[in-house]
């Protein structure tokens, strides 16, 4: 398993799954998850994106198996995630690549897209926010005072697991897939998560739009409460956007119509790259 360590000294974890022709050389898909996921979570899509793309997929610094031993007030931030991404670009030896990054991964994707253009080659975006409106936080606070309570009070596990019914997945998902989805997620350091959720509740991407000068695709949620009022201001900022919707007022469209979502991103890098993406 891959590790590299950041400018400020903390080991980060990415996964590797590469099932190109080995002689041509494909290039690199940066797959980064959102809040209180790891890379795991990209299990559904991977099959589908991997045979074409090298993809990469990092866990940011905190969750998975990237280390928890820094500074949790000072070391989670919008900088630093950017900076740990070019981490793990420079000691692939990755001059140019893909990025896709879902929910929070996508603001994170904004940023790094908007700072060093000349690197990434197209941005997609899965149910990307511009920042986390105060609807979503009410949301996460489940009739908690805040947000930060309700993971005290409920632990990694219990927020997860509740969070999931709330505006994830929508009545009649496979229960034992959320089952799953709650142990993985509840393995995350609630510590962690809190300090995440204090950056997120202030994270916007809004000022870094309009230096976004890459293709950029958007795959949201027909009709989703936590993205759709802001997909104008996508379309307004960003000179090169299409903007897809999935068949679902629900968040998770990655995970809940996963191939639809990889033929989308696929077809988007390919005609971007000049190469195909169907055998």
């Amino acid at each position: 398993m891959p590790f590299v360590t950041a400018r400020d000294g903390v080991r980060l974890h990415y996964a590797m799954h590469d099932y190109t022709d080995p002689w041509k050389q494909a290039p690199i898909l940066i797959l980064q998850h959102g809040y209180s996921r790891s890379s795991k979570f990209w299990w559904s899509m991977i099959p589908y994106l991997s045979r074409f793309f090298r993809v990469v997929t990092p866990d940011l610094r905190g969750l998975g198996e990237s280390s928890r031993d820094f500074d949790l007030a000072s070391g989670i931030t919008v900088d630093n995630y950017v900076s740990d991404l070019i981490c793990i670009a420079d000691s692939l030896g990755a001059e140019t690549f893909h990025y896709c990054g879902e929910s929070l991964g996508g603001i994170i994707g904004m940023v790094l897209a908007a700072r060093h253009s000349g690197r990434v080659r197209t941005l997609s975006l899965l149910a990307a926010p511009l920042s986390i409106s105060s609807w979503t936080q009410q949301t996460f606070a489940l009739n908690y005072p805040t947000w930060q309570d309700a993971l005290r009070e409920m632990g990694s596990r219990g927020w997860t697991s509740a969070v999931n019914t709330a505006t994830r997945f929508p009545p009649g998902t496979d229960p034992r897939m959320m089952e799953w989805y709650a142990d993985e997620s509840g393995k995350s350091d609630v510590n962690v998560l809190i300090a995440m959720s204090r950056l997120a509740s202030k994270a916007d991407a809004t000022p870094v739009l309009t230096s976004i000068k890459m293709p950029v695709l958007g795959l949201y949620p027909d009709g989703g409460k936590i993205t759709s009022e802001q997909e104008a201001v996508l379309r307004e900022k960003i000179a090169n956007i299409r903007i897809v919707h999935i068949p679902t007022t629900y968040h998770m469209v990655w995970v809940l119509a996963p191939s639809q979502c990889a033929d989308h991103i696929l077809h988007f890098m390919a005609v971007h790259d000049g190469t195909v993406c169907r055998e």
